[in-house]
C-alpha cells in the first residue's frame, strides 16, 4: 500500500472500525449513478470492504452489470462543526459476490462487527460482497484530501 501521508492508514482503520454504515454507489443499466446505505466491514489490511444485500435489491442487479463502485464513509453528526472536524472517505474498487471458502473468512469478519445481521447475511437470499479496494480519498479539515493507492 503506497501512502502519501504514514498516519493515513491508521485515521482510515479507525474511521472505519468507528462506523457501522457507508454509501455504497453503483451504476444503474442507464448509467446513472445509484446510492444505498450499507451495513460494512473494512479487512485489517484496507484491501477490501465487504457488505451483505438482498439479491432482490436495485444495487444488487447493478453489481450484475458493473461491478465498479464507490464507497463512502464519513463520520459526521450532521452539526457545523464537522466541515472542520468530520473526517470522510471515499474508496474506489470492484465488487463481487463471494462464495465458498472466501465467503465463509468475510462472514465471521462481517458478523463480529454486525451480529445483530447474522441471520439476515446467512439467509439464502442475501448476497455477501467484497470490494477489492484501488484507491481511498481520505478529506479531513473540510478540503485536506490525502489519496491512498491500494
Amino acid at each position: 500500500m503506497m501512502l502519501k501521508n504514514a498516519g493515513a492508514k491508521d485515521r482510515l482503520m479507525e474511521l472505519f472500525s468507528g462506523q457501522k454504515l457507508a454509501v455504497l454507489s453503483t451504476a444503474r443499466k442507464d448509467g446513472h449513478p445509484y446510492a444505498s446505505l450499507v451495513a460494512f466491514v473494512a479487512a485489517e489490511d484496507l484491501q477490501s470492504i465487504y457488505f451483505a444485500t438482498s439479491r432482490a435489491t436495485r444495487k444488487y442487479e447493478n453489481l450484475q452489470k458493473d461491478p465498479r463502485v464507490a464507497v463512502l464513509v464519513n463520520n459526521s453528526i450532521n452539526i457545523s462543526a464537522d466541515f472542520y472536524q468530520a473526517i470522510s472517505v471515499t474508496g474506489m474498487g470492484n465488487a463481487a459476490e463471494l462464495s465458498g471458502d472466501t465467503a465463509g473468512r468475510a462472514l465471521l469478519l462481517y458478523v463480529e462487527k454486525h451480529p445483530y445481521l447474522e441471520d439476515f447475511v446467512r439467509s439464502p437470499s442475501c448476497g455477501l460482497f467484497q470490494v477489492t479496494m484501488t484507491t481511498y480519498y481520505l478529506v479531513e479539515n473540510f478540503q485536506n484530501v490525502t489519496e491512498v493507492h491500494i
